[in-house]
């Protein structure tokens, strides 16, 4: 077993340890408590003066889709010759020998959802996965663990250039509503045939993607950055019973009063960078405060590689600086986006029973000088400083 003593614990369950132990065996965390004793075969990790945290999830990335220093090669994000393409799966595409994956884990980052980019209305499958290994299948926390799709700037410009749907905001819409309802009767009509070969509908593997989505155990994950690419999420969403969250939320400090009614998560960011593109003018680090002091649950996210992932904990530093909360903001890294991506049963905190995935820092991880000593993934020590 691992013993770590004597750090400040920030377990992100409502308690804090200024001096406390955690106790790991195997992948699990076993114990925390404000004084363990090691046994004479525990390894003992001394964090006197550091700060021990649950490891760092950055809840909308496209970390293995998009390579680092690759070009076309290592671009596997967009499959941009169809606008619906909801059977693409992310495990197919990402490659956890990118060297970002590196990057990711050496600054506390230990878990990601990372799928297909904004190319088309509906690009398909995200998943969850850790950020250490060789072999993607062993990195898996949940896949498939949402449905990607997109509304606004990005869609209608890919295939406007191409001269076909959608090149409008309600061509992008209607084809996200037109794939549903065909969804829904493929649906109704296997459930019909109980099983009996002559009575099923002939097989389709866009439709076949799109059930774990009308059965509501996963959600779609919409890119909209614009108030009104939100609502149209949202209506959609309310039309076939779905469950949702609004990724990228950029006008979400104009909306605040109807993003509090609607309790939809929202999965905030990017929001360093320049303003590239129209629907990114209200791009500010005061939306993730705005929206957080207002009671609404929020995780952050770098849209990697939009921002290199390994600034995720940075990112929560600009949002405190402009307004956010500092414990929130430790939140939206950890336990909120666990628990918007629904697997806050094994990570986002510290506590008995979760996986252990934990990063060390030797100050305040919000304080931008601060870094990592250690990191452990499934119990395994993956850094060392």
């Amino acid at each position: 077993m691992i013993l770590i003593k004597n750090g400040k614990i920030l377990t992100m369950a409502g308690k804090t340890y200024e001096s406390g132990c955690v106790l790991i065996d195997g992948s699990k965390i076993v114990d925390v408590a404000e004084n363990l004793k090691p046994s004479p075969k525990d390894e003992v990790i001394d964090a006197k003066g550091m700060v021990v945290m649950p490891g760092i999830i950055d809840a909308h990335c496209h970390l293995g889709m998009f390579e680092d220093s690759m070009g076309f090669e290592g671009d596997d994000g967009n499959e941009d010759t169809d606008p619906v393409t909801p059977h693409l799966r992310a495990i197919d595409a990402i490659n956890p020998m990118d060297r970002n994956f590196k990057e990711a884990y050496e600054a506390g980052v230990t878990t990601v959802m990372t799928g297909p980019g904004s190319a088309n209305a509906i690009g398909g499958q995200f998943a969850i996965i850790k950020t250490y290994g060789r072999r993607v299948d062993d990195m898996i926390v949940k896949a498939p663990a949402a449905m990607k799709i997109a509304f606004g700037e990005n869609p209608k410009t890919v295939y406007h250039s191409k001269n076909r749907m959608p090149s409008t905001r309600m061509g992008t819409a209607a084809l996200i509503r037109e794939a549903l309802m065909k969804a829904v009767d493929y649906k109704e009509r296997k459930e019909k045939a109980n099983g009996d070969p002559e009575k099923m509908p002939a097989f389709d593997m866009k439709m076949e993607a799109l059930l774990p989505v009308l059965r509501k155990e996963i959600p779609l994950k919409a890119h909209a950055h614009r108030a009104d690419d939100m609502f149209t999420a949202i209506r959609i969403a309310k039309e076939f019973g779905l469950k949702l969250t609004l990724d990228h939320v950029t006008e979400g400090g104009l909306i605040v009063d109807i993003l509090k009614k609607e309790n939809i998560p929202l999965i905030v960011g990017p929001s360093f960078g320049e303003r590239c593109k129209i629907e990114l003018k209200e791009l500010s680090f005061k939306t993730p405060g705005i929206l957080s002091n207002a009671g609404l649950k929020i995780a952050l996210m770098t849209d990697h590689p939009v921002i290199p992932i390994q600034h995720l904990v940075m990112s929560a530093a600009y949002a405190v600086k402009d307004g956010m909360k500092h414990e929130e903001a430790l939140k939206a890294i950890t336990i909120n986006p666990a628990e918007i991506l629904g697997v806050s049963d094994r990570l986002g905190s510290i506590e008995t029973g979760k996986d252990a995935d934990i990063a060390i820092f030797d100050g305040d991880p919000l304080d931008i000088m601060s870094r990592t000593t250690h990191v452990f993934i499934n119990g395994k020590q993956v850094y060392k400083k």
